[in-house]
């Protein structure tokens, strides 16, 4: 996964379980369409004093101790039985859990030749709850940026013929659990994840372009109608699946 969408239309498109003022919040903020590497997403997250808030963060997890704001490491997503351990994500596990509302998330059918990206999405139309992560990372002048991962975990529920491998998802009240920091582990997660009905339909390569974010980027297409792709070449890795190239 490297793209995704968050467009909510109203407070009732979340899951039961999310406390009405975060779904008002995801509701009301900026639809967007085309969500890639350092973009910027709206999730929730434990704040610092442990109360429970919708805050927009950057794509792609900066750790703290970083010197630079960024890393030599794809950090958009991180694999749920590593993070813990890991020296990049293991500061964030355990102080600082969060959640990630999605329409869908764009990923590559490789069995068609060329490949094709498909939307996956609930097949209620209500929107998806992945566990993640966030931290907060400071330059030497102060300035702030927060950003965020999306933990992610094989996954059978995943609509063939796509990889079984995706976000780690979760009803509303278990996001909330997570948040609360009562799953201090990766078996807790995992035993607690669970994942909706889905359904997975082709789309354009438009998708492609960091240019482009609109409602269209989300209209079926078919494929073998489809002029061949003349557009930009790849960008920040959207081809790549979940486990490549994280740590």
């Amino acid at each position: 996964m490297r793209r995704f969408a968050q467009a909510i239309a109203d407070a009732d498109s979340l899951p039961r379980g999310v406390p009405v003022s975060l779904a008002t919040a995801l509701a009301d903020a900026s639809d967007r369409y085309n969500i890639g590497k350092n973009g910027v997403a709206t999730v929730i997250a434990r704040d610092g004093d442990g109360s429970i808030v919708p805050a927009d963060m950057r794509w792609g997890l900066i750790p703290r101790w970083s010197k630079e704001p960024a890393t030599s490491y794809t950090t958009v997503t991180a694999r749920l039985d590593r993070a813990a351990r890991s020296r990049i994500f293991a500061q964030a596990w355990q102080q600082r859990p969060c959640v990630i509302a999605m329409t869908g998330y764009y990923k590559w059918d490789r069995q068609r030749r060329p490949p094709w990206p498909m939307f996956v999405q609930r097949t209620d139309g209500l929107a998806l709850l992945a566990a993640g992560l966030w931290e907060h990372w400071e330059n030497a002048e102060g300035d702030p940026i927060d950003s965020f991962t999306v933990l992610t975990a094989p996954n059978a529920a995943i609509p063939a013929p796509l990889t079984p491998d995706g976000p780690v998802f979760m009803t509303g009240s278990v996001a909330m659990d997570w948040l609360a920091g009562a799953l201090p582990t990766a078996a807790a997660l995992r035993a607690r994840s669970s994942t909706p009905p889905l359904e997975a339909y082709p789309v354009s390569r438009a998708f492609r372009d960091p240019g482009r974010d609109d409602y269209t980027l989300l209209e079926p297409v078919d494929p073998d109608a489809d002029a061949p792709d003349k557009g930009p070449g790849p960008w920040d890795g959207d081809a790549l699946d979940e486990d490549d190239g994280e740590e």
